[in-house]
């Protein structure tokens, strides 16, 4: 009985579960021979056989189910054994079949879960572009690509090339929009596109100042109620207005734009009234920009609207509300992190890493633009609105420092008060209780401001020719910042006037390390080794200047004077005629080309720039003399009269130039005039023996009863000059041998006294006086030996006068005011139109 199993004590109760069907295996199909054969051929076309297993159509399939052979049933139920192996195949675990394993596999079958035996996939077939969606498809594509064309053309700076492609864009939005209307799918549309190639031709057209094609596109775009939110546009359209100066327009095309946007979105809203704001300005009507700003500074204040409400504020003159609004001003929250956040801690490595990578990254120069430019507004409204706030320009000055410290601007109380003593400057107070004395109130200030007080107290005492003191304050200067190039300069400058002019450009180099572009230390180094002779060095320099400052008046003078010095006059020529673009009314470079010319034989070219140059100053005596001598020497006589008139007035005390008159009235055989013209200058000059000798002379050959006269005055006047010339003599020689009975013993090596041959009393002496420089200065020049063509002599009134060749030295017209080093004070805000000038750049010292 123990062998006995009863059916009922082991039957399970979860027998039935994992029978499977194989008739619903699908997965298996493709492994299932019989079924791939009755696919491929006619044998799924005949009659079915009787299976010899439910679900297959061949009886001897292997099955991996309890149906068909397998191994002896464990029970009496008939339940497969877990894990059998029927006819070579593993059977899975359960009834429902894991990857990888089929029905048809057998030992030692190679694992192929994904097919990949089977080769790869058949390509995909393409898709044709015949069909009208393909089309479109392809249409919208090349547009978007013309857009983006357009977009980055501009970037570029290619402003032609983005309107072509915009256009372009647009013709092919068009097609788009045809083949669309011809497939039927009008309806279908794409409105984004539309507005885009729309929007994208209109920006281009503005930007190339095609402002009525821009206003039109705009126009159509504004019009289509299909856009939404078009009438934001409206916006652009003010803008063309505003540069076309038609301002009622643009402001009806702000409103407009303002009604259309709604009060979410805020910022938006801001900035159109602040343009409209900005038109009010420039149609003068201030008070309506005044509404406008104060709307503003109420609802989201912001610098530029603060600055704006204060110059309103200036234009009509309220002091107690420009108070307010720099109050208001100086108040108004930048949005920027503080200084402290940059410094690094000493014990943490990491932190340090990361704030030095911040350090200068691009919102670190965003915050530090946006700083700069308040404390530009801050400044230029303090300085504009000082002298109108007060009684007096230091009160308002006080008062704008006042408030300065007591806001998150404090460091520029400083500033403001060194615009204080530059104001000063500009009013010429030069006294203790003006600039001087509001500079030396720095002096126990931080190293930078004592820096900037003591470079411009250097300036000014060098200005007023105190070189002690001007020394002493530039040394202080350079105590307290050593890497300040103006310090340098007026350093420099002290020692240059001098004459050490080495240790003058030693000065010049250091501030140059310091800043290489200070324009003013290359020009001084340039004139330092101008003066020590080493006109390489200093062609150098002045080349280099002129790379940087191209239309330099006084750099174009320096160069060609440092080629004529070179013997060069060609380059020279050269350069002046550069310099006669930049400046072309300037009398004294084309009396310089006139020079050079001549200097060359080419007459004609001399005249013509002597002549220009007398055409804008008629008073230099150096042109008016080589016009004169220039009309003689071409037989035009009557025409060198007016030169030699223009001379008398003059120089009236000078008798050489009515002598030249009454020459050229006598040499165009006028003899009439030239009587009267010698008994004029007898009148005022009766001792003139030249003068006398022309009345005798025409007297006797016009056979006058004043010769006689003429004639006894003549005796008595020499008689006269021999008693005076002996006099001089004899006076000449007693000091001559006293000086030689005094010295007797050191008169080794002495050279022999000069001796004044007397001329001729035909010769008349014409020396040049110092031409006036056109710059407003003078000084010293260096003179340059030029030889003309003697005048005619006196005494030969009827025959041809021999030429005669005399020196007459010229004033360097331009060398005087630039042999003056360039000075050089504390620069601030330089692009700012009420902004303090750099003290000394052009000005130099009288």
């Amino acid at each position: 009985m123990e062998h006995v199993h009863l059916a009922a004590e082991e039957d399970d109760l979860y027998s039935g579960y994992n029978d499977y069907n194989p008739t619903f295996d699908s997965e298996e199909l493709d492994n299932d021979a019989g079924f791939q054969q009755a696919v491929r051929t006619s044998h799924g076309r005949r009659p079915p056989m009787t299976a010899k297993f439910p679900g297959t159509a061949i009886g001897g399939r292997a099955l991996g189910t309890s149906f068909g052979s397998r191994m002896p049933m464990a029970s009496s139920m008939g339940r497969p054994m877990t894990g059998a192996v029927q006819d070579g195949a593993a059977r899975p675990m359960t009834a429902v079949r894991a990857a990888g394993y089929s029905s048809a596999m057998t030992r030692g079958s190679t694992f192929d879960p994904l097919g990949q035996s089977k080769g790869p996939a058949p390509p995909l077939e393409g898709k044709s572009e015949d069909t009208p969606d393909e089309k479109v498809k392809i249409l919208e594509k090349k547009v978007n690509d013309l857009i983006e064309e357009s977009c980055l053309a501009h970037g570029h700076g290619d402003l032609q090339l983005s309107l072509d492609r915009a256009k372009e864009a647009g013709r092919k939005e068009r097609a788009l929009v045809r083949q669309r209307e011809q497939s039927g799918n009008a309806d279908h549309i794409n409105l984004d596109l539309t507005y885009s190639v729309l929007f994208n031709l209109a920006t281009q057209y503005a930007n190339n100042d095609m402002y009525a094609e821009a206003l039109n596109t705009y126009q159509v775009i504004v019009k289509n109620k299909m856009f939404s939110n078009a009438g934001r546009l409206k916006v652009n359209m003010a803008n063309i207005h505003f540069k076309q100066k038609n301002y009622p327009k643009a402001i009806k095309l702000y409103r407009m734009a303002l009604d259309q946007i709604s009060n979410s979105h805020k910022e938006m809203r801001i900035k159109i009234m602040q343009n409209i704001g900005v038109v009010f300005i420039r149609m003068g009507q201030y008070s309506d920009a005044i509404t406008s700003f104060e709307h503003i500074m109420s609802e989201c204040p912001n610098i530029k609207t603060g600055f704006n409400l204060i110059l309103c504020y200036y234009a009509i003159g309220d002091r107690e509300r420009m108070k307010k609004a720099f109050q208001k001003l100086i108040c108004v929250p930048l949005g920027i992190d503080e200084e402290d956040k940059y410094i690094p801690p000493n014990d943490d490595t990491h932190a340090n890493l990361v704030i030095e990578a911040i350090k200068n990254d691009k919102l670190h120069q965003m915050e530090r633009e946006r700083k700069a430019l308040a404390e530009k507004f801050i400044m230029t409204s303090a300085k504009l609105i000082a002298p109108a706030i007060e009684a007096t320009f230091a009160a308002g000055f006080d008062w704008c420092v006042d408030m300065v410290k007591s806001s998150q601007y404090v460091e520029l109380a400083n500033d403001l008060e060194i615009n204080k003593a530059i104001t000063y400057l500009r009013q010429r107070d030069f006294n203790q209780v003006g600039a001087v004395e509001t500079l030396k109130t720095f002096e126990k200030k931080d190293s930078r401001v004592k820096s900037a007080a003591a470079t411009n107290l250097s300036f000014l005492y060098f200005l007023e020719k105190d070189y002690d003191q001007a020394d002493r304050y530039a040394d202080l200067a350079m105590t307290a910042d050593r890497y300040n190039p103006a310090a340098l300069i007026n350093k420099g400058n002290t020692v240059f006037v001098k004459k050490d002019y080495e240790k003058a450009a030693e000065f010049y180099k250091e501030a140059l390390r310091n800043d290489s572009s200070c324009t003013e230390a290359l020009y001084n180094l340039g004139l330092t080794y101008k003066r020590l002779g080493r006109l390489e060095e200093s062609l150098d320099c002045f080349l280099k200047l002129h790379a940087i400052l191209r239309n330099s008046a006084q750099v174009m003078w320096q160069l060609a004077n440092l080629f004529e010095m070179l013997e060069d006059p060609h380059q020279a020529i050269e350069w002046l005629m550069q310099l006669i673009t930049v400046t072309p009314t300037d009398p004294q470079v084309l009396a310089k080309l006139g020079e050079l010319y001549d200097s060359e034989g080419d007459k004609s070219q001399a005249f013509q720039y002597y002549q220009e140059s007398f055409r804008y100053f008629p008073s230099n005596i150096d042109v008016i003399e080589w016009l004169g001598a220039y009309y003689i020497d071409t037989q035009f006589c009557e025409k060198a009269i007016q030169y030699f008139e223009r001379a008398t007035l003059i120089q009236p005390t000078q008798v050489k130039w009515q002598l030249m008159v009454a020459s050229c009235y006598r040499r165009s055989g006028n003899y009439q005039k030239a009587l009267e013209t010698y008994k004029d200058i007898h009148r005022k000059f009766p001792e003139n023996v030249e003068c006398l000798r022309f009345l005798v002379r025409l007297c006797t050959d016009m056979g006058m009863k004043e010769v006689q006269d003429y004639a006894t005055k003549l005796k008595k006047v020499e008689k006269m000059k021999e008693i005076r010339e002996q006099r001089v003599k004899s006076a000449r020689e007693g000091s001559t041998r006293g000086t030689r009975r005094e010295g007797s013993a050191s008169s080794v090596g002495t050279p022999d006294p000069v001796r004044h041959l007397p001329k001729k009393d035909s010769e008349v002496d014409i020396k040049a006086d110092s031409g006036h420089s056109s710059h407003g200065t003078s000084a010293k020049g260096e003179r340059l030996s030029a030889k003309m063509r003697a005048l005619p002599g006196s005494n030969e009134p009827y025959e041809a006068s021999s030429q005669r060749d005399i020196d007459a030295s010229y004033v360097d017209p331009l060398g005087a005011p630039m042999e003056r080093p360039k000075t050089a004070a504390k620069k601030r805000n330089e692009d700012d139109d009420f902004a303090d000038e750099e003290l000394g750049d052009d000005l130099l010292p009288e």
